[in-house]
This record gives structure tokens, sequence and C-alpha cells, in this order.
């Protein structure tokens, strides 16, 4: 019964799907962080925009690209269908809920969200690196199953 109701998809598809949650939190992030420097001057936003990617640079690794790589071997361990859930951990899932708690909480808190723009495109930057790894998985096993 159990079986029935799992919603399974092949294992590789994993990958594109947990690329795709990476994206899209990375992009919104990214494009929040450069709205809210709308008010600056073209050199003051160019050198925050800098600062952020050597930020996001040093943060993907030290510590995500290890997070990925552990995830994607996770995934490789999957069986051949797996729960289309099971692209993160059930940890990720509480890391997913206290980010996106501590990202409105800190858009609600008293400071200017200028303040906000350099921690908001660094972590969208270290996302979307993470999503370009999970793609080029995906794209290694869908390629290797011609």
């Amino acid at each position: 019964m159990i079986e029935k109701l799992n919603p399974a998809v092949p294992r590789y598809f994993l990958f594109a799907l947990a690329g795709s949650l990476w994206t899209l939190a990375g992009g919104i992030l990214c494009v929040r962080g450069a709205f809210w420097l709308g008010e600056f001057q073209a050199g003051t936003i160019a050198a925050i925009e800098t600062a952020a990617l050597l930020l996001a640079a040093g943060a993907y690794l030290a510590l995500f690209a290890r997070l990925v790589r552990r995830n994607i071997e996770r995934i490789r361990g999957l069986p051949e269908r797996a729960c289309v859930f099971a692209f993160t951990p059930w940890r990720g899932y509480i890391m997913i809920g206290l980010m996106m708690t501590a990202g409105i909480s800190l858009r609600g808190s008293s400071l200017p969200l200028y303040y906000l723009s350099l921690p908001y495109t660094a972590m969208g930057a270290v996302l979307l690196a993470g999503s370009a790894v999970f793609y080029r998985e995906f794209i290694r096993v869908a390629l290797a199953r011609r």
C-alpha cells in the first residue's frame, strides 16, 4: 500500500530537482539583494556585489562544496526509483525552514534592507553555484543512460 502512495521518480531526476530548488532560492536571494542596492551609485553597487561574490566563493569552497558532494553521493546511493522528496535529506528540510525563517525575520527587522544586500547576494550566489553542480550530475547521469 505504501509503495503505491510513494511519489517515486527515477533517481537521476533528483539531481535536477535539487538543482532547481537551489536555483530558485539562489535567484530570489540575488534579485532581492540587487534590488535593495538600487539607491546607491554604480561604483558602490559594484563594490558590494564584488564583495558578495568573494564572500560567496569562500563560503562555497569552505562549506557548501562538501555539502553538495555529500548530497550527490547520498542520492547516488538511493534505489533506482526514489521518492521525489528525497532530493534532500530530512535534515535539509529543517535547514530550509530555518533559513527561510531567518530571512523573513531579517527582512522584518529594523535593519535597513540595503544592509542585507551583501549576505543575500552572497548566499544566492552560493546556492546558484551549488545548483550548477547538481545540474552537471543530472546531465552526466542522463547521458550515461543513453
